[in-house]
């Protein structure tokens, strides 16, 4: 999607306090309403504004949008940085979906529905608003169970109206199997009740932080198993990692490189427990000494062997 500048949209600085957008607003929706303005694009005008004001003037769609950065330039292809939402709370529940045609459609796909639901479920009177963020978990977490202390960041309009992030640190125990995706409640921790009614609930959903080794789809955890010609050709039991600790695996003698070795039982615990592959990366040793250069010589007239004769058809 493009990039839109909703400051520049609408004249105000970034620093601008809500009323001052509100105020910018109105003078330009005035100025481009398509029944009084004689501009020539006075519709896309006036609809542009709109896209920006339903943005900024929402104090968590604006911090949101502020999180995406300060570098970008109208126009210029964008997405979202990665894990731009770590930590970011709010009290809206929608899906998180970069491949909407603007960004206003992307924010109400995070915000919009959500808040929709809960008007008509919350009672009005009473029970404070679910909050919602998205925290990072080591992978290793999911294995064990762990407690980790969290830190997030609730929008807020502060006291001269310009939107600020309100930081709070939980103590959160990890349940052993959690997977990504899944959300972990946090009773009373959302919104405050109105009047004397209980506070709202926070839901956390669960991502797993890159790993150097693990990738992870669904319950099922892979990595890439580097091993010598000589193991794939002739076999050999080799020592895998894993999230839970080391474990012995059997390469097949004629293993080819890609080969995916199903360790069953090994991935995410859980009922069923997920599997974990490995797959098999074929490492070539260096022909960086005279020894080494002297033995790819002698395997070379070992082996009748064209490993481009089917690619040749």
């Amino acid at each position: 999607m493009k990039y839109k500048d909703y400051y520049a949209i609408l004249g105000v600085e970034r620093m601008a306090a809500q009323e001052d957008i509100k105020r910018a607003y109105r003078k330009l929706a005035r100025k481009y309403h398509p029944d009084v303005s004689k501009h020539t694009d006075a519709e896309d005008r006036f609809k542009e504004l709109g896209e920006a004001y339903e943005v900024l003037k929402d104090p968590e769609k604006r911090a949101a949008y502020d999180r995406m950065g300060t570098h970008w330039r109208s126009g210029e292809e964008f997405q979202p940085p990665p894990n731009w939402d770590e930590g970011f709370e709010f009290s809206g529940a929608g899906q998180q979906d970069a491949t909407h045609s603007s960004l206003n459609e992307f924010f109400e796909a995070m915000f919009g529905g959500a808040r929709t639901a809960h008007a008509q479920r919350r009672p009005s009177h009473a029970m404070g608003e679910d909050h919602h963020a998205k925290v990072f978990i080591d992978i290793e977490d999911a294995y064990r169970g762990a407690k980790r202390s969290i830190s997030l960041q609730l929008p807020v309009i502060d006291a001269h109206g310009h939107v600020s992030l309100q930081s709070r640190t939980l103590n959160v125990s990890i349940p052993k199997g959690v997977r990504a995706g899944q959300h972990l409640r946090l009773a009373g921790q959302g919104g405050t009740g109105i009047g004397d009614g209980p506070a709202g609930d926070l839901y956390l959903e669960i991502a797993f932080r890159e790993h150097a080794r693990f990738r992870v789809d669904g319950a099922d955890v892979s990595l890439d198993l580097p091993v010598a010609p000589w193991e794939a050709a002739l076999g050999a039991h080799v020592t895998v990692p894993t999230p839970d600790g080391w474990i012995e695996m059997t390469v097949p003698k004629g293993s080819a490189g890609g080969t995916r070795m199903r360790l069953k039982g090994k991935g995410i615990p859980g009922n069923p427990p997920g599997d974990m592959y490995a797959i098999l990366n074929i490492v070539l040793p260096p022909a960086d000494t005279d020894s080494a250069k002297a033995a790819y010589d002698t395997m070379r007239q070992a082996f009748n062997f064209d490993p481009r004769a089917r690619f040749y058809g």
